[in-house]
């Protein structure tokens, strides 16, 4: 089972890699969808997360104070390169990786996956992601607690129902739309709630 996921995580490294090898070095200082850093310092994230183990996460977390941002913030500093260029072969280097922090193994489809937006929007690129990949992302991003980056309380008493997937998630009012914009609009990038509808959708609007 995790060599199924490390498979799916290796696979969007090497899909991201691919596509940032065609920006030019504008569309790296672009804004990302990911509030405060551009594309460039969301692909020197990836390659922080990449090189996480879990000893050094909780060292990491120790020296921050147990700040997740000031954490997430020394981290892109460490590993974004001086150039694009160098930042995308540091990307490469860890693009086979399989360690991460103390957590489900699925946070490494969501980082993927939702980073892999957050750089891909802002500069007109697309990609169509193995729905069992976003899929499980999700699912994992509406059980997991606002306070370890999942959307379980935004989604209490709200059904999730992907219309690329027969796997509607919780009860109570319907939000539908593709499982990629809900992964999205439940890892706090506002712009896909407009990509989705129905009667929950009010209330999902208002839990931020």
């Amino acid at each position: 089972m995790n060599e199924d996921v490390w498979a799916l995580v290796h696979a969007e490294r090497a899909a991201l890699i691919e596509d940032l090898a065609r920006l030019d070095d504008p569309q790296w200082e672009r804004p990302s969808l990911c509030e405060g850093w551009t594309v460039h310092d969301v692909a020197a994230h990836l390659v922080d997360t990449a090189r996480t183990t879990r000893l050094g996460f909780v060292g990491s977390m120790v020296r921050a104070r147990f700040d997740f941002d000031r954490q997430n913030a020394r981290g892109v500093a460490r590993e974004r390169g001086t150039s694009p260029k160098e930042t995308l072969e540091r990307l490469r280097q860890v693009a086979a990786r399989k360690t991460g922090p103390p957590a489900p193994l699925d946070t490494r489809l969501v980082e993927e996956i939702v980073h892999g937006e957050d750089i891909r929007r802002p500069v007109g690129l697309s990609r169509s992601y193995p729905t069992q990949a976003v899929v499980r992302a999700l699912r994992l991003q509406a059980r997991t607690s606002a306070s370890f980056g999942g959307a379980k309380e935004r989604v209490a008493g709200i059904q999730l129902a992907p219309t690329d997937a027969a796997l509607p998630i919780g009860e109570g009012p319907e939000v539908r739309g593709p499982a990629l914009s809900l992964l999205l609009a439940l890892s706090g990038r506002h712009e896909a709630l407009d990509e989705l509808e129905g009667p929950g959708l009010a209330a999902l609007r208002t839990r931020d």
